[in-house]
């Protein structure tokens, strides 16, 4: 390798995409198109980059396979950071391999990271710990075990696990100091901000306050029976009752979590339930059946009783019930939520994100674009979506798994 060509790595490592350009910025070679491109991803100009990658790929030929891997492992980046989350997978894994085989460890590592970094972005929080796992953070440079470091906070995050998130970004941190990268620091910064901002709102008594992340594990884990909102579901000291594919059953256990620990009628049982505002009987004999149907899923939690004024909800055991609900709630909630990161998505990804069907995401986002909450640019394939990030609004990060939208 000559010494332009090592200058200009050297100066990519460092975070300094112009510095590397002024080596190899006329070159035509297969090495230098890869740091060309590498350098035009870190600027910004994602679609360059991709292009540029593309060629050094075949400009290396079949023969050079460590170098074409090293070539996909890049390509894998520039998806991941353009939320082409449909990009192949396969590829990725094929390109590790072949690093691995060739005695790369270091790129070979980079390409384990961005597979876990792509599977917490889908809310595959189980397969991301798993490919996270075969990493070493000792062996790594700091600006890698820097990312890895905030899968791992990721990960925390969404198992609710606080103290274990804010140990990873004290990590994070340590290490994005060592690698002296400007933009490091700042996305270990912008994810630190997370654990300080409302993950989720308590509703208990009439009552409404806001809580932290780190205030939502105790919650769960305190014996109180929990509507909670955010994963659709009732729950109380470990034992779960998902109710995430039935949305009435919920909607009338939080009703009821709410009115606790009063009754509520059944007109307002109704409105909430089924959004009848002129009821007949037809809507009181359904009313019943779903009634029946809730007592009957929260039996190992609690009763429903019937009053005279409409129903009561009676926990078996705990002395409080509350709801939990996410920090903002409103039509799409969930889109948004992820839009929020301030990247620019597809409806492709979105759908894959969050899993529900494109159809539903390309409702969702035409929705918000006819109220200005969200923008696109681009045709076709190539049309992706973005909103700036909303005060007080939960990250990608918070979203414990797919919700249901619209």
């Amino acid at each position: 390798m000559d010494s332009l060509i090592t200058a200009a790595a050297r100066a990519l490592s460092a975070g300094d995409p112009l510095g590397a350009l002024n080596f190899v910025a006329l070159r035509g070679d297969a090495p230098a198109l890869a740091l060309r491109g590498i350098a035009m991803a870190q600027l910004g100009d994602l679609a360059r980059a991709k292009a540029l990658l593309k060629n050094a790929a075949r400009a290396f030929g079949s023969k050079e396979a460590m170098a074409r891997a090293r070539c996909v492992v890049a390509e894998a980046e520039i998806a991941l950071v353009s939320r082409d989350l449909a990009w192949p997978t396969k590829a990725l894994e094929r390109a590790q391999m072949t690093l691995e085989g060739h005695g790369d460890r270091a790129n070979a590592a980079y390409a384990r990271y961005l597979k876990a970094r792509r599977l917490l972005l889908v809310g595959h929080v189980g397969k991301a710990e798993e490919a996270l796992a075969g990493l070493e953070p000792a062996s790594l440079s700091p600006a890698l075990r820097t990312g890895c470091e905030l899968v791992a906070a990721g990960i925390a995050i969404r198992r609710l696990k606080a103290p274990e998130a804010r140990a990873a970004l004290a990590r994070a941190e340590s290490a994005a100091r060592m690698a002296a990268i400007p933009a490091l620091t700042a996305e270990v910064e912008a994810v630190a901000l997370v654990l300080d901002t409302p993950a989720a709102r308590l509703i208990a008594e009439g009552a409404v306050r806001p809580l932290l992340l780190d205030e939502v594990g105790p919650l769960l884990a305190s014996g109180a029976l929990v509507a909670d909102a955010c994963r659709f579901a009732v729950r109380r000291a470990g034992k779960v009752v998902p109710l995430e594919t039935r949305p009435v059953l919920f909607a009338l256990a939080r009703a009821l979590a709410e009115a606790w620990p009063a009754d509520i009628s059944r007109e307002a049982l109704l409105l909430r339930a089924f959004r009848a505002r002129h009821v007949d009987e037809s809507h009181r004999a359904r009313l019943r059946v779903e009634i029946g149907r809730l007592r009957k899923a929260l039996q190992p939690l609690a009763d429903v009783t019937a009053t005279a004024g409409g129903f009561r909800l009676v926990p078996h055991g705990a002395e409080a019930v509350v709801v939990l609900a996410p920090p903002v709630e409103e039509e799409h909630a969930a889109v948004l939520a992820l839009l929020a990161d301030g990247e620019s998505w597809s409806s492709t990804a979105l759908a894959l994100a969050l899993g529900v069907s494109q159809r539903t995401v390309q409702r969702a986002l035409e929705t918000l674009a006819q109220a200005g909450k969200v923008q696109s640019f681009g045709q076709a394939r190539a049309r992706r979506w973005m909103t700036p990030p909303v005060p007080d609004f939960p990250t990608s990060l918070l979203l414990p798994a797919p919700i249901p939208i619209g």
